[in-house]
């Protein structure tokens, strides 16, 4: 098996500008993440898809493949379908997308969603997943939540608690109305449900060709309601499968004390 991980990065960012330059132990935080993805296994090809020059000079001062694309794109896989065509990839090759503030992303988890793809004719998509244990993630709605069928396709994504427990949760608000679902929630054990819930890990893999048709697929009510892409593709009959992984992924950097602290983890490691 091999396969492409594309890297989308945008200079850009309302909550920590210049997020892909941000150094880490020395190092902007995409060449960061793009040398921890070259050690994923079966990866033929890493190239970072940036909308501005000093992202690719970044990237290619420090041997790191990269290509600029357009500067409007509205999303991430608008600028994905952009590079599989600059690359001039083949309709059938698999890519991978690996988002460029995941500094600490576990370098197997990209070869596990590309193998499932490659396995699973039936999906256009495949992605990852793993096992709920914080109550606290369980009610925050910047945890995107996936429920699944019995062949680990899923059924859909939400920033709500689902699958909701209703003899547990739903139990409790009816025992105390005057409390909110979140107070509710607080203390609970996602564990203790028959069907734990499962918090999505955003990664993915699409086959070339999907990825190319993808953007032109119009936005889903579900997409909108929940501001979550995938759902697109649920929406318009694709299929995405789920690699459930044993552990939860390492930060991410969306904030500057998101950033201090994945700093900080770097610091102790060496």
């Amino acid at each position: 098996m091999s396969y492409t991980i594309l890297i989308p990065a945008r200079l850009h960012s309302t909550r920590l500008p210049e997020k892909p330059l941000a150094d880490i132990a020395g190092l902007p935080m995409v060449v960061q993440v793009a040398q921890r993805v070259q050690q994923a296994p079966g990866v033929d090809r890493v190239v970072v898809a940036a909308d501005h020059e000093r992202i690719v000079q970044a990237c290619t001062s420090h041997g790191i493949e990269a290509l600029l694309t357009d500067n409007d794109h509205p999303s991430g896989s608008d600028r994905l379908a952009q590079a599989c065509s600059l690359l001039q990839l083949p309709d059938d090759a698999i890519v991978v997308n690996v988002q460029g503030d995941e500094p600490l992303i576990d370098p197997a988890l990209p070869g596990a969603v590309a193998r499932l793809l490659q396995q699973t004719p039936a999906a256009s998509m495949a992605t990852a997943a793993h096992r709920m244990h914080d109550s606290t993630d369980l009610r925050n709605p910047n945890a995107v939540k996936v429920v699944c069928d019995a062949q680990g396709m899923a059924l859909y994504f939400s920033r709500a608690p689902i699958p909701w427990w209703r003899d547990g949760w739903g139990a409790a608000m009816q025992g105390d109305r005057t409390l909110p679902a979140s107070h509710l929630l607080e203390n609970s054990d996602p564990k203790a449900s028959p069907a734990p819930p499962l918090r999505h890990i955003g990664i993915y893999a699409y086959r070339c060709a999907f990825l190319k048709q993808f953007p032109q697929l119009p936005p889903a009510p579900i997409e909108k309601a929940e501001s979550l892409e995938q759902l697109r593709a649920l929406w318009h009959g694709h299929r995405i499968a789920v690699h459930l992984s044993d552990t939860a992924p390492g930060r991410g950097v969306d904030t500057p004390e998101d950033l201090a602290a994945v700093q900080r983890l770097f610091a102790q490691s060496q």
